[in-house]
């Protein structure tokens, strides 16, 4: 759990994919938001029934299903509005009704904690962030050094080549939450990513970036991923 003075933000590890899943908890309203909820909703929603908050939001990073197969559960359940960025429209392939479309650079109140949505494109046309004081949720645009594949519908490794490069310019305390449990951790800082996330060695070459996302990351990295410092 990773807790502020006016929210606290936790975090449960679930499915296959080793997916994470967070809850967002304003502490004055007692508002949460789920975000990406997936795999074990029952889990998701003892957690909040624990904190004795009330999920009024659902907070997508993106479509893929394996970030979003949990969303009719948790609306059964819950009386909650869903958000996503207007761009991952493209791509929302399921019978849930759309969502609330935002625009980056959108601002969400949860109670009295403001959320600022950050488009980063790249692994999908609509992938956002969420924006909470120096904390960071990136889905799958940006992992503890790693970032997200760029093998499905719409994606584009030089669009995310921009939008890492546009992350590495948030101050370097803030914190980043993933959407995958893939590294030898699973919080880190922009700082610490800087300087050891190879996909955030490639500033001023995206041929490079896109080489290496393409073709070599798969076949010389494994699991774990740790920290690879820059040459």
């Amino acid at each position: 759990m990773n807790t502020t003075t006016g929210f606290s933000i936790e975090t449960l590890e679930l499915g296959p994919m080793e997916n994470l899943i967070y809850l967002i908890h304003d502490h004055a309203t007692k508002r949460a938001a789920i975000v990406d909820p997936a795999w074990d909703v029952p889990q998701i929603l003892a957690l909040a029934k624990k904190h004795g908050v009330n999920v009024t939001d659902i907070l997508l990073t993106h479509s893929h299903h394996d970030h979003i197969n949990g969303i009719n559960e948790v609306l059964d359940s819950c009386d909650a509005q869903l958000h996503l960025l207007k761009d991952e429209v493209k791509i929302w392939d399921t019978e849930i009704e759309l969502p609330n479309l935002h625009h980056g650079g959108d601002e969400i109140m949860l109670g009295n904690t403001p959320i600022k949505i950050l488009h980063t494109p790249g692994h999908s046309p609509g992938s956002a962030c969420y924006h909470i004081e120096d904390q960071l949720i990136t889905g799958d645009t940006l992992f503890v050094f790693g970032c997200g594949h760029c093998k499905l519908a719409q994606a584009d490794p030089e669009t995310l080549h921009d939008s890492l490069r546009k992350m590495a310019k948030l101050p370097p305390q803030t914190v980043i939450h993933p959407g995958h449990n893939y590294a030898e951790k699973i919080t880190s800082t922009i700082e610490e990513q800087i300087e050891g996330n190879p996909f955030m060695h490639f500033e001023d070459d995206c041929d490079g970036f896109v080489e290496y996302r393409t073709h070599e990351h798969d076949r010389l990295r494994t699991y774990p991923f740790q920290p690879i410092a820059r040459k």
